[in-house]
């Protein structure tokens, strides 16, 4: 599944292809996806003029004069802008059409993504209870001491809640651990405020690197020649389980925490 820095750099790819256009047609081709795309999209969005794009989390908002459009991109979705002619592939399951003859693509092999259209200011469940964004103010590692109080979960799953704060996902609550030297099945309330600090700092640093980067895993963002994140090069410890620790040397530990793949290392982490 994309993570914040995949979803970020596909906005930021996005972005000045389709602000300030209006959009002339919606065609929705496969309308089940997670949930249903929203019945009224067409109906609502044709006509309008897209404003910004937004994020909240991983979900990309297309802001318009009377509401937005919501959308997820779930395990394998992806967005493009291409030409109005380009032909149709078999998981093409919307496009957006704009006056200069574009198209925004949504692709989603696997269907596990979402489109809602949003009226007005109206709100969602699934964007309302979202902690801050990891590279706002709002979020640092005071923040993040003050939440961990009292709590007997691992640090990992506690950054990687998203009423905690959004969008740190696996790759990068793996990493940012290790860079700031904490052992991810440390019971978060038994870290002191000081190395929560170098937390929230690390947790702002890999994310933003990730971005500059490109992401990860993402590919085809904009054009259908569109290159592959290669932040992946520099992961220190995602994936890399049973491998050298580029610190110590020392053999990383890989093990499940909340059901997902968790590396560290038992002597630079503690």
């Amino acid at each position: 599944m994309p993570e914040l820095p995949e979803v970020e750099t596909t906005r930021l790819g996005i972005v000045p292809h389709v602000t300030h256009r209006q959009v002339v047609l919606v065609h929705v081709r496969q309308p089940s996806l997670r949930w249903p795309v929203s019945d009224d999209l067409s109906q609502s969005l044709t006509g309008s003029i897209i404003t910004a794009v937004t994020r909240r989390g991983k979900y990309l908002l297309f802001e318009t004069r009377s509401g937005r459009m919501m959308i997820h991109l779930g395990m394998s979705g992806s967005l493009r802008i291409v030409d109005a002619n380009t032909p149709i592939e078999k998981h093409d399951h919307v496009d957006i059409g704009f006056d200069d003859g574009t198209l925004l693509r949504y692709r989603d092999p696997r269907r596990f993504g979402s489109i809602f259209w949003l009226h007005d200011t109206q709100g969602h469940a699934l964007i309302d209870k979202l902690g801050p964004e990891p590279l706002s103010d709002a979020f640092d590692g005071n923040y993040l001491y003050e939440k961990s109080r009292g709590k007997q979960v691992a640090v990992k799953l506690m950054i990687m809640n998203g009423e905690i704060v959004v969008g740190v996902g696996n790759i990068y609550a793996n990493e940012a651990l290790f860079a700031a030297g904490i052992r991810p099945d440390r019971k978060a309330g038994t870290i002191s405020k000081k190395r929560y600090e170098k937390l929230g700092a690390e947790i702002k640093n890999v994310l933003a690197k990730a971005i500059e980067a490109g992401g990860t895993t993402l590919k085809d963002f904009v054009h259908e020649d569109g290159q592959p994140g290669y932040f992946k090069q520099e992961l220190k410890v995602y994936g890399r389980g049973a491998e050298r620790c580029v610190n110590c040397e020392k053999i990383l530990r890989e093990s499940r925490l909340g059901q997902r793949a968790t590396v560290f290392c038992t002597n630079c982490q503690t």
